[in-house]
C-alpha cells in the first residue's frame, strides 16, 4: 500500500485521480460505497483511486471526553481497506487543532492545488458528510467548486440494511450489546479487533493454558465475558478462546479491560506481534474462581466448548 502523509504528495501519483473522502471508521457498507463510487468513476474515464481519510478520529481533536470507541484503529482501517477493497493509495491527513481552523473550501482548493498533471477527475463521498471549520463544507459546496475546477462529484446516498440505517455509531451499539449478527450485516463482513500481544503474569502456562494478552487499540470490544475466538497475526492464524475481562494494571492501581487469549495449538513466542481476532461465539461470563485448581478445569471446560463452537 503507497501511504501518503501530506497532501502535496498527490502531485506524485499519475492522474487522473479519483478521491474517495471520510473517516471510515470500520469500513462499513455505506463506506464502501462511496470508494467503489471511485473506482467505478477510475475504471470509466482511467485513472486510480486514493481514499483520502483522517488520523486522529476529528472527535479526539475536537471533543475528546466524548471520543467513541473505533471500529478500527488506524492501522487496522489500513489492513482492512487494502485486504477487502483492494486499494493501494491512502492519504492520511493529520488531523489536529490547526487543521480544524480550515474551512471546508480551503481543504477542497489544497486537495485540487495539489494533484498532479492529469488532475483530480472526481471527489466521492457521503452525501450527508460535512467537513471543515463550523461544517461548512458538504456535497453542495464540493459541486460548487466542482463547477469552478473542474471535477465530478459523487454524493453517496445513506445505505439501508433490513430497515436498518449503516453507520458506524449503530455498528459500536451492536458490538458493545454483542450482537455481532446485526455488526456483520452493517459492516459487510465479520468484526473483528486489532491489538499488539504484550507480557503478562504468566499464569496461563502454568496451569497448561498459556495465553496472548492482547492491548487493542482504542477499539469497540463485546461484553465482559469468555468467547470461542479466531485468530489471524504473524503470518499464521488458529482457533482460541478468549477471556475479556478486567485486571489490575499494577496491584492496587488502574483496572483495565484485557483480552487474553488461548490460541491452539500455538508453541511458540509471539510477543509484540498484531493479531486481528473475530469473536465467534459467546461461551459464558467472567467470573472469580476459589483457586487454581477450579480456574484449570473451567479452562478446559471452555477450551472443549469453543472447539465445538469453532468447527
Amino acid at each position: 500500500m503507497n501511504l501518503l502523509h501530506d497532501i502535496s504528495e498527490l502531485k506524485n501519483l499519475e492522474g487522473p485521480l479519483h478521491l474517495a473522502i471520510g473517516v471510515f471508521d470500520g469500513v462499513h457498507l455505506g463506506h464502501k460505497e462511496v470508494i467503489e463510487a471511485a473506482f467505478d468513476s477510475a475504471k470509466e474515464v482511467g485513472g486510480q483511486i486514493v481514499v483520502v481519510t483522517f488520523d486522529p478520529h476529528p472527535v479526539e481533536v475536537l471533543a475528546p471526553a466524548n471520543a467513541p470507541r473505533l471500529l478500527a484503529g488506524h492501522e487496522h482501517k489500513l489492513l482492512i481497506l487494502e485486504r477487502e477493497m483492494g486499494v493501494k493509495n491512502v492519504l492520511i491527513v493529520r488531523f489536529d487543532r490547526d487543521f480544524a481552523e480550515q474551512t471546508g473550501e480551503e481543504f477542497v482548493r489544497a486537495l485540487i492545488g495539489s494533484g498532479p498533471a492529469g488532475g483530480i477527475a472526481r471527489i466521492c463521498v457521503g452525501e450527508a458528510w460535512q467537513f471543515g471549520k463550523g461544517r461548512s463544507g458538504d456535497v453542495e459546496l464540493l459541486r460548487t467548486l466542482g463547477s469552478e475546477l473542474n471535477f465530478e462529484v459523487t454524493g453517496v446516498p445513506t445505505v439501508e440494511m433490513g430497515g436498518m440505517r449503516v453507520s458506524s455509531t449503530r455498528i459500536r451499539e451492536a458490538v458493545g450489546a454483542g450482537d455481532f449478527e446485526v455488526a456483520e450485516k452493517l459492516l459487510g463482513r465479520k468484526y473483528t479487533v486489532y491489538g499488539t500481544v504484550i507480557g503478562g503474569r504468566k499464569l496461563g502456562r502454568t496451569i497448561g493454558f498459556p495465553t496472548a494478552n492482547l492491548t487493542v487499540h482504542s477499539e469497540q470490544l463485546p461484553p465482559t465475558g469468555v468467547y470461542a475466538v479466531r485468530v489471524v497475526g504473524y503470518g499464521d492464524s488458529w482457533d482460541g478462546v478468549a477471556n475479556l475481562g478486567y485486571r489490575p494494571t499494577v496491584e492496587g492501581g488502574e483496572v483495565k479491560r484485557l483480552l487474553e487469549i488461548h490460541l491452539f495449538g500455538l508453541d511458540y513466542e509471539i510477543y509484540g506481534e498484531d493479531l486481528e481476532v473475530e469473536f465467534v461465539q459467546f461461551l459464558r461470563r467472567e467470573k472469580k474462581f476459589s483457586g487454581v485448581d477450579e480456574l484449570k478445569e473451567q479452562i478446559a471446560l471452555d477450551v472443549e466448548k469453543g472447539k465445538k463452537a469453532l468447527t
